[in-house]
């Protein structure tokens, strides 16, 4: 069943696909997300056909958006196809016109299915920044495809500088069967890789994703090589005592070759549109291996070894610095510190004065240095009973019971001091 609305607006298109849809008794039917295809008039019949394919797959609602000449007035034109070709899907196309064309992402949301994922397609021309456009806002996956560009590689560079989780591209679909048979082959024994190689047609996209992903998966320098395609020719792993190669030279079958094996042939046939549209609504979270792989397409590190070379430079200089600076630490000579005192003085320092043994030196602390005398020599210079010696002011330091520090010699020389002359604050 077929509408057409012409001149209208979202809550009667809204309208009409409802009433459209219980007329042809799909009523009950579930939909698991919304589609929205981004293009131009030229394209738009090979792109709805590529994604009606992909809703038996998935059943869906395809929301389609054309903008029409930015000169006419202000008009929104809408056409809704429900049931028969179309029974998996209901397929609403817009039309936009004038200063319209700009608000597309007001006229879309009232479309979208409640509680439902959101993937937007651009099959042609895409945004320069994907996550920042008004649909790409709506959208849990944007999908672009960097083939359909004029400069592929240098599309593909602009996508990766300004690379969203979330984003994807169709030139990384299209790797799928490239990268489970090489991981096939690679599943069986194998030598240490020393290199490799992915043969191509020039400006292909995808040949510079497959040697990405190669080189951060083996940590070994991939070289490109330009064929005459189609697509993908041929992928060369060379280990220290032999080679690994696919070779597909007409893009239907590609033939594995492993030194010291026969030869194998595997059916590697270039996929449609609508099988690469389908495997993308397969999955609606963030691919991780695509992020990691899209960010070192055009990395400045070079290979893989480089990268780790300098990651290992710049580990060791870290180490080193922390060192010196640890040894400059512990001897008390960072920024002209006073050195720390040993393990030795600090615990002689924190150990009380215990009274010395008859007989045995003792330790005695005048003002802030320290000196030993015997008691053979304090006894020498014994004071007379009854006297006591005068320290400095401020000296609170107290020798031990038995011995006489330099201040108590003095005084033992001197007349006896009157009681209660003695200074206040002074030992015994």
């Amino acid at each position: 069943m077929n509408v057409d609305l012409s001149d209208t607006k979202s809550s009667a298109v809204l309208t009409a696909l409802t009433d459209a849809r219980h007329r042809s008794g799909t009523a009950a039917l579930g939909m698991v997300l919304t589609l929205v295809v981004v293009v131009d008039e030229i394209g738009h019949h090979d792109s709805m056909r590529a994604a009606t394919a992909a809703a038996r797959e998935h059943p869906c609602r395809i929301v389609t958006v054309i903008r029409r000449a930015a000169s006419a007035p202000a008009r929104l034109d809408a056409e809704i196809r429900v049931g028969d070709e179309n029974s998996l899907a209901e397929i609403v196309v817009l039309r936009l016109y004038g200063e319209l064309r700009n608000q597309a992402d007001s006229i879309v949301l009232p479309l979208l299915l409640p509680d439902a994922p959101v993937l937007v397609w651009w099959p042609d021309q895409a945004p320069a920044v994907p996550s920042e456009d008004p649909l790409g806002l709506l959208a849990q996956r944007r999908v672009t495809d960097a083939a359909a560009s004029s400069k592929p590689a240098a599309t593909l560079k602009a996508r990766s500088a300004d690379h969203c989780p979330g984003d994807t591209d169709l030139s990384w679909t299209r790797l799928t069967p490239w990268r489970t048979l090489l991981a096939a082959a690679l599943d069986q024994p194998f030598d240490p890789i020393v290199g490799g190689e992915v043969g191509a047609a020039r400006n292909n996209p995808s040949a510079e994703l497959l040697a990405a992903w190669l080189q951060s998966r083996l940590g070994v320098a991939i070289n490109r090589k330009t064929t005459r395609g189609p697509g993908i020719t041929d992928v060369r792993l060379v280990t220290k005592r032999g080679e690994i190669t696919i070779t597909r030279p007409d893009g239907r079958l590609a033939t594995l070759i492993r030194t010291g094996q026969p030869d194998r042939a595997v059916a590697l046939p270039r996929r449609t549109t609508d099988e690469l549209l389908a495997e993308e609504l397969r999955r609606l979270d963030p691919d991780d291996v695509y992020n990691e792989t899209i960010r070192l397409v055009f990395s400045d590190l070079g290979t893989g070894r480089r990268a780790a070379a300098k990651r290992a430079q710049s580990d060791a200089a870290i180490r080193t610095v922390k060192k010196s600076t640890r040894a400059l630490t512990t001897t008390g000579s960072v920024l002209g510190a006073a050195p720390r005192e040993s393990t030795t003085a600090r615990a002689m320092a924190a150990k009380p004065l215990m009274p010395a043994a008859k007989g045995a030196p003792a330790s005695v602390t005048v003002g802030s240095g320290s000196e030993r005398k015997s008691s053979r020599a304090a006894k020498s210079t014994k004071a007379p009973r009854g006297t006591k010696a005068a320290a400095p002011r401020g000296t609170k330091a107290a020798a031990p019971r038995g011995t006489k520090s330099r201040a108590e010699a003095a005084a033992s020389t001197a007349k006896p001091v009157r009681k209660g002359g003695a200074k206040r604050g002074s030992s015994r």
